[in-house]
C-alpha cells in the first residue's frame, strides 16, 4: 500500500513538471509566432514594416543611395510650338491636350530626367526626351554647373536614349537589375524631375506587368504599371526596388485616372543597350500585334485553366498577324516552339527570329488550341 502511493506521488510530481516545461514551451512558441506589443512609442510600427519586408528607413537607403546617379536633363529644340516645356512632353499632351497659343519661330526648351548607369558617364534616358534637340545639358549633384551631353544612340521604337558626358572624375551609377523578376506587388520608388523639381521621391507597387499603350504615334507593347507618382518631367528617370536596382524608366503617365503610370522595363533596355552604345539602328522583326500578359482575372475571364500567355488586345490591319487569322482576345501560347508565359517571353522570342521566318504558332480561342503559321516581317518606319 505504501509502495502505491510513494508510486502514485512520483508520477504526479513529474506530470507537473512535464507540464510545467510544455507550459513554459508553449509560452515562448507562442512569443515567437506572434509579434509582441512594441513599447518604444512606435504605435507598432516596427513589427509592422519586419512583417512587411520594408524596414523604416529602407526607402530612405536607397533613396540615398540612387539620387547622386539620377540626373536633370535640359533640352533647346529650335522649332514653332509653345514655351513652356512640359507641353512639349508628348505624353503630357496626350492627356491634358495642347493649349491655344500663337505658333512663331523659337527656341523651346523641355525638361525631364535621366540616369547614370556606369561611373564614365553613360546615362539612360527616353528618347522622347531629347527627341530633335538641338542642345542637351544635365544637372548632376556635386557639378556646380549644368555638363553637356551628346546623343550615343537613340531608339524612337523602343523610346530609350543613351547620353554621354566626359568629366575627369568617375560618377555614381545605378544598376539595371532583372524586370522579369519583380512581382505584381512589390514595392517601387520612382525619381526625377517632375515640374522641374529636381529629385523628387514617390513610392507605390507593381501594378501590373506587360501592358500595351499607345501614345501619340508611339506603341508601346510591354510597360511596367505602377501607382508611384509620375508625372511630367519624371521622363527618362529610374524606377527602383527595395534593393536600389533599376526595374523600368518611368515613360508614360494616364492623367485621367489616379494611379497609373508606365515605365519600360529594364528586361527590354539590356536587349538593346550595345546596340544603343554602338549606335545601331537594328531592323526589327515584327507580326503586328498588340499584347499583354495574362493575369488571373483575364485568365478566368477567358476560361484559361492557368494565367499564361500573351493576350492579343489590338492586331494590325493588313499585318503578318492579320493575314494569318489572329484575332484580338486570342491568347498566344506558343510561338516558334517555345512556350509563352507572358508577354516578355513573346517579345524575346519574336526578336530572336528572322524576317521572312515563317513561324508556327499555337492560340488559344474560345477555349480550343488553335495552330497558324506567321509570316514575320520587318517592321514598317510608319509604325512606332
Amino acid at each position: 500500500m505504501l509502495k502505491s502511493w510513494r508510486r502514485t506521488l512520483v508520477f504526479i510530481v513529474v506530470a507537473a513538471f512535464m507540464a510545467g516545461i510544455m507550459f513554459t514551451g508553449g509560452c515562448y512558441l507562442v512569443k515567437d509566432m506572434f509579434p509582441q506589443k512594441d513599447n518604444s512609442g512606435s504605435g507598432g510600427l516596427a513589427n509592422a514594416e519586419l512583417l512587411s519586408g520594408v524596414g523604416s528607413g529602407t526607402i530612405a537607403d536607397v533613396v540615398a543611395k540612387a539620387s547622386p546617379a539620377v540626373v536633370k536633363i535640359s533640352t533647346t529644340v529650335s522649332s514653332s510650338g509653345n514655351t513652356d516645356p512640359f507641353f512639349n512632353d508628348p505624353f503630357f499632351r496626350q492627356f491634358f491636350g495642347t493649349p491655344f497659343v500663337p505658333k512663331q519661330q523659337q527656341q523651346e526648351e523641355g525638361l525631364g530626367s535621366g540616369f547614370i548607369i556606369s561611373k564614365d558617364g553613360y546615362i539612360l534616358t527616353n528618347e522622347h526626351v531629347i527627341d530633335q534637340a538641338d542642345e542637351i545639358t544635365v544637372t548632376i549633384i556635386g557639378f556646380d554647373q549644368e555638363l553637356k551631353a551628346t546623343v550615343v544612340g537613340a531608339d524612337y521604337d523602343l523610346d530609350l536614349a543613351l547620353l554621354k558626358v566626359d568629366v575627369e572624375k568617375e560618377l555614381p551609377f545605378l544598376e539595371l537589375g532583372d524586370s522579369d523578376q519583380i512581382r505584381v506587388g512589390n514595392w517601387v520608388i520612382a525619381i526625377g524631375n517632375p515640374y522641374g523639381l529636381d529629385h523628387t521621391v514617390t513610392t507605390g507597387v507593381i501594378s501590373a506587368k506587360g501592358r500595351p499603350i499607345n501614345v501619340q504615334d508611339r506603341q508601346y507593347e510591354n510597360l511596367l504599371q505602377t501607382d508611384a507618382s509620375i508625372n511630367p518631367g519624371n521622363s527618362g528617370g529610374p524606377l527602383l526596388n527595395l534593393m536600389g536596382e533599376v526595374v523600368g524608366i518611368n515613360t508614360a503617365i494616364n492623367a485621367q485616372a489616379q494611379g497609373i503610370g508606365f515605365a519600360i522595363p529594364t528586361s527590354t533596355v539590356k536587349r538593346v543597350l550595345e546596340d544603343l552604345k554602338n549606335n545601331v539602328n537594328n531592323v526589327r522583326p515584327w507580326i503586328g500585334v498588340q499584347i499583354r500578359s495574362i493575369d488571373e482575372n483575364i485568365a478566368h475571364y477567358l476560361g484559361l485553366y492557368k494565367a499564361e500567355g500573351a493576350l492579343v488586345v489590338g492586331v494590325v490591319p493588313d499585318g503578318p498577324a492579320e493575314k494569318a487569322g489572329l484575332e484580338q482576345w486570342d491568347v498566344i501560347v506558343e510561338f516558334n516552339g517555345k512556350e509563352i508565359k507572358d508577354a516578355d517571353e513573346l517579345v524575346e522570342v519574336i526578336n530572336s527570329v528572322k524576317i521572312g521566318d515563317k513561324v508556327k504558332a499555337l492560340i488559344v480561342r474560345d477555349r480550343q488550341v488553335v495552330a497558324v503559321n506567321i509570316v514575320v516581317a520587318e517592321k514598317p518606319k510608319n509604325i512606332r
